[in-house]
């Protein structure tokens, strides 16, 4: 059964802004070329690297697209197509080395195009539970990975640093917790590594908190002897001022871990929080050959890992995991009129509202595409993927000592 659509009138009472909310025989043309457009870039093998282009570049070549008329959609995916979509740079190319390379699986990419046709608000059980449901199968999935324990609950945020900030301020909320009153006006410590991501000075930033830097070791990492000595260095007034230990698996210029299970000892003995940006690193949890290196890691209170990372995920998606989900809801769950029927409402089985687990409210069920591809392709094929990429940086490593001309910085973990 073929369905009629309506046609677009060319003149007539309606205006485009009545029918720019209908399904017509433009947008029906419109989809197809969008469709079209994504099978062939997904077809590519590799994709073309592009690059960006100045200002004056793009001025030349696009103009202003934003007009008072319109462009029409034909016309705005061609501009994008031809011109804007080279002047972005293709991170999943195999010649792309630099910053974040990514390689979403072809599955996650075609469920992106899923999530963003529903349109889905997944903050809340009572408006997404269906969507949910899935994100936290993945979650487990990963929490699983960190041996962490089956009552582990997470959400998924934008990226490390949305992540490294939400589990930060969950440390806070407890440090004055314990605190009783006596360290409400106090400004918390937050220590980690000199090699820390960006993001875990600009959460202190954010936080109003202060930052001790760990001095790291010969290999660049932050040993516990180090940990232990800044620690020590402190007066005793500032060590009860720490309201959190973070260590990194996979540092961001040298790919190291830090001794997880000295900082998580040291976490226990001042009895703070003990948070792992595992942003990069710990997407190698799922390859048997390298998981000792991240022993220490289930001690933790926290940890993140992105997916569009090294989990072969689209951008952008970051897995953040809670030992103890009750206390990231006690420390994110906004309180109002206008939310209160999502607080009283009974999940049952449902571990929580993904807004109450980070620092955001409005949130896409961004977690889907990864769950949509662990779930067509089966954990067994993220191993052996994982495996694939740690043995192509092994051969890499053995051509970089071979060649006279080149020396090998750093030897892999």
């Amino acid at each position: 059964m073929v369905t009629k659509l309506p046609q677009h009138p060319s003149s007539g009472n309606e205006s485009d802004g009545y029918w720019m909310h209908y399904h017509d025989e433009d947008s029906e043309k419109l989809a197809e070329a969008v469709v079209d457009y994504a099978l062939e870039r997904i077809r590519l093998d590799p994709p073309p690297l592009d690059g960006p282009k100045t200002l004056s570049q793009l001025q030349a070549l696009v103009g202003n697209t934003i007009t008072p008329e319109g462009l029409g959609g034909l016309k705005a995916l061609e501009i994008f197509t031809e011109h804007l979509s080279h002047a972005c740079i293709s991170v999943d190319h195999p010649s792309f080395l630099s910053f974040v390379p990514g390689a979403p699986t072809e599955s996650a990419v075609l469920f992106d195009l899923v999530l963003s046709a529903s349109n889905i608000y997944a903050g809340s059980w009572l408006e997404s539970s269906g969507a949910v449901y899935a994100e936290n199968q993945a979650l487990q999935w990963v929490a699983s990975l960190a041996n962490f324990p089956a009552t582990s609950a997470g959400v998924f945020v934008s990226g490390g640093t949305a992540g490294n900030l939400s589990a930060l301020i969950a440390a806070r909320w407890r440090w004055r917790q314990n605190g009783k009153g006596s360290y409400d006006r106090v400004r918390p410590i937050l220590v980690t590594s000199s090699g820390a991501h960006s993001s875990v000075g600009l959460a202190a930033n954010a936080m109003d908190a202060d930052i001790v830097k760990v001095k790291a070791d010969a290999k660049g990492r932050m040993s516990g002897v180090n940990l232990r000595q800044a620690i020590a260095e402190l007066d005793p007034q500032d060590r009860n001022r720490i309201c959190a230990i973070v260590a990194t698996s996979g540092t961001t210029n040298l790919g190291v871990i830090d001794d997880l299970v000295a900082s998580g000892e040291q976490a226990r003995e001042l009895g703070t929080w003990f948070h792992v940006d595992g942003a990069y690193g710990a997407a190698a949890l799922c390859a048997p050959s390298v998981k000792h290196l991240f022993v220490g890691i289930e001690k933790a209170d926290s940890f993140i890992v992105d997916p569009h990372k090294w989990l072969f995920g689209p951008f952008d998606c970051c897995a953040l995991i809670y030992r103890d989900p009750d206390t990231a809801r006690r420390a994110h769950t906004q309180r109002a009129e206008y939310l209160e029927v999502l607080q009283q409402q009974d999940l049952g089985d449902a571990l929580a509202n993904p807004s109450d687990m980070a620092h955001h409210l409005s949130r896409r069920a961004r977690g889907l595409p990864f769950w949509f591809s662990v779930a067509t392709h089966g954990t067994e094929a993220y191993e052996e993927a994982m495996e694939i990429t740690l043995q192509v940086t092994r051969e890499a490593t053995q051509l970089i000592k071979n060649a006279p001309f080149l020396e090998l910085l750093l030897e892999p973990e």
